[in-house]
């Protein structure tokens, strides 16, 4: 099975499909044959989204943390292609402006905010997923987004405890509904990536000790932050049938960062 048709004919919904890696992943998926239906919060954003991805595509307007978002976006997959085969949840955020940080720091607001984001919006999406895939009694796959940060910590320039919290949790529902389901051919599985270069890296893009980390800290390539790219070739992996003996699991593709000590130097040095 060649890359342009890995995913010939499987109808994907993309929670948080139009921006950083969830468009880029939208468009690797176009590319392999999906059809799409691609979920972000702007309406004019997603439309401009669909039309670059093309005439497979169909978008959808909503936040990922409304528990109907999901399944307006599943609803509009079968309505326009017959069927759900996938879904990849993306959406997601960083707490810290809402006062994510360490734990002795943590706001209340900082802390429901973070899990709120990366939980209840992934929680209602696997959920309406699992659903439509069980009234169709033809399994499906479903990709969750997780991070390095779940079992890699970084405590000097990414001490974000919720945020950990939350993305470890991620890898525990992922691992806990893939066993249940499994004898229904329903896989779930998650990637998990480290530092890359999207709207919500912002700060860190930005701080010079922070990419000097970097540098030493995802040494692949050079040592260089990641790009939505990056995951392009592990998301239609992981939702085609090239990995349908795999359920279960967490996909690391993180540079090297998981296996790699960084060096906490300052640029100047």
């Amino acid at each position: 099975m060649s890359s342009t048709t890995a995913l010939a004919g499987k109808t994907i919904v993309i929670i948080g499909g139009t921006g950083g890696m969830g468009f880029s992943a939208a468009k690797a998926c176009a590319a392999a044959g999906a059809n799409l239906v691609i979920v972000g919060r702007d309406a004019k954003r997603s439309e401009s989204a669909r039309i670059v991805i093309g005439d497979r595509c169909r978008a959808v307007a909503g936040d990922a943390a409304d528990p109907q978002t999901a399944e307006r976006a599943i609803a509009a997959a079968v309505d326009a292609f017959g069927r759900l085969d996938g879904l990849y949840h993306v959406a997601g955020g960083s707490g810290r402006r809402f006062g994510d940080g360490p734990l002795d720091k943590i706001t209340d607001e900082g802390w429901q905010t973070t899990l709120h984001w990366n939980l209840d919006s992934l929680f209602y999406s696997n959920r309406a997923a699992v659903r439509q895939m069980l009234a169709q009694a033809s399994g499906g796959v479903i990709l969750n987004m997780a991070s390095v940060l779940a079992f890699s910590p970084s405590p000097g320039h990414f001490a974000t405890h919720a945020y950990a919290t939350s993305k470890a949790a991620v890898v525990g529902f992922t691992k806990s509904t893939a066993a249940y389901y499994a004898q229904q051919n329903i896989r779930i599985n998650a990637i998990a990536p480290a530092l890359v270069e999207t709207s919500m890296a912002g700060r860190a893009a930005n701080d010079p000790a922070i990419m000097h980390y970097v540098a030493s800290k995802q040494p692949l390539d050079g040592g260089r932050i990641g790009q939505p790219r990056d995951l392009d070739g592990a998301a239609v992996f992981l939702l085609s049938d090239q990995a349908r003996w795999i359920t279960g699991q967490t996909l690391i593709v993180d540079g090297g960062w998981s296996v790699t000590e960084g060096q906490y130097r300052s640029p100047a040095e």
